[in-house]
């Protein structure tokens, strides 16, 4: 499983560095590869959310999201939004920013072309920190069948039966952020931040609306066989039932897809506009984050074939707070500089320690004869 999940990450990265050899030599060869090192370093936390996820679709749209989804994310993400970034926050024609990017040492009203795209910064910051801080509110004001860290989370799953509640701190995120980091770009920071709230509640809500549907639709067909006295062979045990088996398919999967490629654009933001620390050529830039982007996809794929998160329970407790963490410093970095590294051991530190948590959990219940059916559990973290 290994091999075949991973294969083409492995073909594309050694077609990808003897291109890189052969068209910018040695020095080329290097920068993509450590773009492409840096670029899987930092986005293990995106792999298991993504992860949680894509376990939830069918496996048609999972090879959907390994196929179509990783076009999308290399040529898509990583080198056409970052010209129409420029172009729409700079208001330069397309013809003229696609020369600047191809031409590192012109400029545009005294500015390159990576330049322009970190005065684009501030926008950039706000839509993904808006967008990967939803995600974060939900999942820890959810009621959940497993606690991490149970200090936190259950008074905030109790808090958040309150309606909207994450919509409101998100808003009052959002608000403060303009306030203290904005300087100069508030009415910026508040658009681009209000646009990243919008798509998180459109495309998750309509996933969700679809999903909903779907499920009803699998009880209604179970009432049915029920009636037809076959219900003890074929009716699902719940509504869910079949679509966790199963995974959704139609509409629902289809927004959740949308979901997976908003939240891989916000994890991507950051990572495009840093690697032109590293180089100012677009086409390394996007080779070697789209090398790295392709491991993402297999990992994520490799975590639902193998089960990996219902074995580790505490892995996308981990990763939702490697999120949390990543848009409190996306907002931040609307004002004061934060080195990438700082970002990546944030995530993997929450990474390997809820892995920890979760294997000794494992131990406990090994040694205990374990749980005869899914049950809450807490963790001593």
């Amino acid at each position: 499983m290994f091999f075949r999940t991973f294969g083409w990450s492995f073909a594309i990265t050694v077609v990808g560095l003897v291109v890189a050899g052969l068209v910018w030599g040695p020095t080329g060869f290097g920068v993509v590869a450590i773009l492409s090192v840096l670029e899987i370093s930092l986005s293990f936390d995106n792999a298991v959310v993504n992860a949680s996820v894509l376990k939830r679709m069918s496996p048609f749209w999972q090879k959907i999201f390994l196929t179509i989804g990783v076009l999308i994310a290399v040529f898509g993400m990583r080198l056409v939004f970052p010209l129409l970034v420029v172009g729409l926050t700079a208001h330069i024609g397309p013809g003229t920013v696609i020369d600047l990017a191809l031409h590192s040492d012109k400029t545009y009203d005294g500015l390159t072309y990576a330049q322009h795209l970190q005065e684009a910064h501030p926008a950039i910051a706000a839509f993904g920190g808006m967008f990967l801080l939803m995600i974060f509110l939900d999942f820890i004001f959810e009621d959940k069948d497993y606690q991490w860290l149970r200090w936190i989370e259950r008074p905030l799953e109790k808090v958040g039966k309150l309606d909207q509640l994450s919509v409101l701190i998100a808003m009052v995120v959002l608000a403060l952020s303009a306030n203290f980091f904005g300087d100069g770009h508030a009415e910026t920071v508040l658009l681009a931040g209000l646009l990243g709230l919008v798509t998180y509640l459109a495309v998750n809500g309509l996933a969700n609306v679809f999903e909903g549907t779907l499920e009803d639709e699998d009880e209604d067909e179970g009432e049915d066989e029920a009636e037809e006295g076959e219900a003890a062979e074929k009716a699902p045990a719940s509504a869910g039932a079949n679509a966790s088996v199963a995974g959704v398919v139609g509409k629902a999967a289809f927004f959740l897809f949308l979901y997976l490629e908003v939240l891989d654009a916000s994890f991507s933001f950051d990572g495009v506009v840093g690697a032109f620390a590293i180089t100012s050529d677009i086409f390394q830039i996007a080779l070697g984050l789209g090398i790295g982007a392709m491991y993402i996809r297999s990992l994520t794929v490799y975590l639902v074939r193998k089960g990996t998160l219902d074995d580790y329970v505490y892995l996308e407790h981990g990763a939702h707070y490697a999120i949390g963490a990543l848009a409190i410093i996306l907002m931040v970095s609307i004002k004061h500089e934060i080195p990438e590294i700082v970002t990546g051991l944030i995530g993997v530190a929450f990474i390997l320690a809820s892995l920890a948590s979760s294997i000794l959990r494992n131990r406990r219940l090994e040694a205990a004869g374990g749980p005869s059916e899914p049950e809450r559990v807490t963790s001593e973290v």
